[in-house]
């Protein structure tokens, strides 16, 4: 365990941002992290796979990365298996385990950036599948104390991209592991869910497998997102923005051709790429940084834009979308 000075976290953002660490250091195990904390805990910032996140500044911070690596099987059912794994972890690269084992519940979650210890305080999700729907507990150190203590999933407030570790427990625990319930016979397979079934049918597969909605969740984000190691990128920049159903109506006057999915009785989800491509933003590039021409979700860096670049543009775009709809766009993305 070794404290760095002046590195560059180019490469540990998916942004690609060329910001500078005054002080680094890569943790690998809970003791070690432990250690740092107990010389440090006021003036951090945690780093897991740099994927939901925008450098707009040097850190005035100690760059704490975790890379905690580790999967275990815990528990085995009739029907599911309980495994353990640790926080550094590459969610891609865990869900492929799963697949090569035949576990199934997190096949729909392929491809998404990021590591499995960042994964519960977004509530990761895609093509309707989020990440409470498979989380059991997870282990988390008090920055201050360096105390474990363990989250159970009614313990999180799990919400729309959302949990607990986002609001009231906001930079006061490190997540450290987290155990997932996966199916191991009679899998239920989501494939109803934005394009999946058209993407099946093209490739003819009538009874698909976990590993045949996996190839299909691919096929799509790689047709629409681009890939962060060729363009700078956080995939969703935006929260797809839930409103009241009496709020849609009077907006379907005026474009009757909004999409929406329900969401709750009285509120449905409006896809943020939709409002943002009638806006007129999609494919806009502006020098190194711009939207993306397949998905306006997705704001890019084309390299060597800084962060406040990339800020500045969605300010434009929050403006546009609150004028053009009403409609209040949040970040996904945490912007520091």
């Amino acid at each position: 365990m070794l404290i760095k000075k002046n590195i560059s976290l180019k490469h540990l953002n998916t942004f690609g941002m060329d910001v500078k660490a005054k002080e680094f250091v890569s943790v690998e195990s809970e003791l070690d992290l432990a250690k740092v904390l107990a010389i440090n805990s006021s003036n951090l910032l945690v780093l897991g796979g740099g994927s939901n996140m925008l450098l707009t500044e040097d850190p005035d911070a100690l760059v704490l990365h975790i890379n905690i690596k580790g999967i275990e099987v815990v528990s085995i059912f009739k029907n599911n298996i309980r495994v353990k794994v640790a926080a550094g972890e590459n969610w891609h690269d865990f869900v492929s385990w799963s697949l090569k084992k035949n576990y199934g519940g997190i096949e729909n979650l392929s491809l998404i950036p990021g590591n499995v210890g960042t994964a519960p305080i977004q509530n990761i999700g895609a093509y309707g599948v989020e990440l409470k729907d498979v989380f059991i507990s997870c282990e988390a150190m008090d920055i201050k104390t360096q105390e474990q203590r363990t989250f159970v999933k009614d313990d999180c407030n799990f919400g729309y991209r959302n949990s607990i570790f986002k609001e009231e427990l906001k930079d006061k625990y490190i997540i450290t592991s987290v155990i997932f319930e996966l199916s191991t016979l009679h899998h239920k397979l989501k494939k109803n869910y934005g394009t999946i079934e058209n993407e099946l049918k093209n490739v003819r597969i009538n009874n698909p497998t976990i590993q045949d909605i996996s190839k299909a969740v691919i096929s799509i984000r790689n047709s629409k997102l681009p890939n962060p190691k060729i363009i700078g990128n956080s995939g969703s920049f935006f929260k797809n923005p839930i409103i009241s159903i009496e709020r849609f109506k009077v907006l379907t006057n005026k474009f009757p051709k909004i999409p929406h999915y329900k969401f709750t009785e009285s509120s449905v989800k409006v896809p943020a790429g939709w409002l943002i491509e009638v806006a007129g933003f999609k494919g806009k590039r502006i020098g190194n940084y711009g939207v993306h021409d397949k998905q306006a979700l997705v704001l890019v860096n084309y390299g060597n834009a800084s962060g406040k670049d990339i800020l500045e543009l969605s300010k434009k775009i929050q403006e546009a979308i609150l004028i053009i709809f009403d409609i209040v766009l949040e970040s996904e993305v945490n912007i520091l």
